[in-house]
């Protein structure tokens, strides 16, 4: 069996709760990634925060509504404002292909690894597009390597 941790991201970026939007926004646009754990001072997972989240929380009528109710807007709001809570996670030892079922079905876009309550790494789509891209380009040479032995 092929295992999560074969794939994995190591040492995630993770964000606390007390962080900030823009630290979010910040982190996703300069190291190119669209998910971030969101962890507690002993690396536990509590949250997780996405790029459609900041998008969400930063769409202007969403602002509105927020600046109306706390009289902060955007500027106010902490990743404990807008992340989600009770993430689907994965084990290190856990099965590649049923984490990929699983994103699948629910139309994740990544799980948080973790060992002992603990977050080790991230898998996210992205990993799984490697996978395939990397399985695709062996299929082609294996049929290279076929059609080179039906020219012998």
């Amino acid at each position: 069996m092929i295992t999560v941790e074969e794939f994995m991201t190591t040492e995630p970026w993770t964000l606390h709760e007390t962080d900030s939007i823009d630290d979010a926004r910040e982190i996703m646009t300069d190291r190119h990634i669209r998910h971030i754990p969101v962890t507690d001072g002993d690396n536990h997972l509590v949250g997780l925060v996405t790029q459609r989240d900041i998008l969400a929380a930063t769409d202007p009528v969403q602002l509105l509504i927020a600046k109306s109710a706390s009289n902060t807007g955007a500027a106010g709001l902490k990743i404990a404002d807008i992340m989600t809570r009770n993430v689907s996670v994965v084990g290190v030892k856990d099965s590649l292909r049923e984490a990929a079922l699983y994103l699948q079905s629910h139309k994740y876009g990544c799980m948080p690894v973790v060992t002992d309550d603990r977050l080790v790494g991230i898998i996210t789509d992205s990993d799984f597009i490697a996978i395939a891209i990397n399985l695709i380009e062996q299929a082609e040479l294996n049929e290279e390597d076929l059609s080179a032995d039906d020219v012998m």
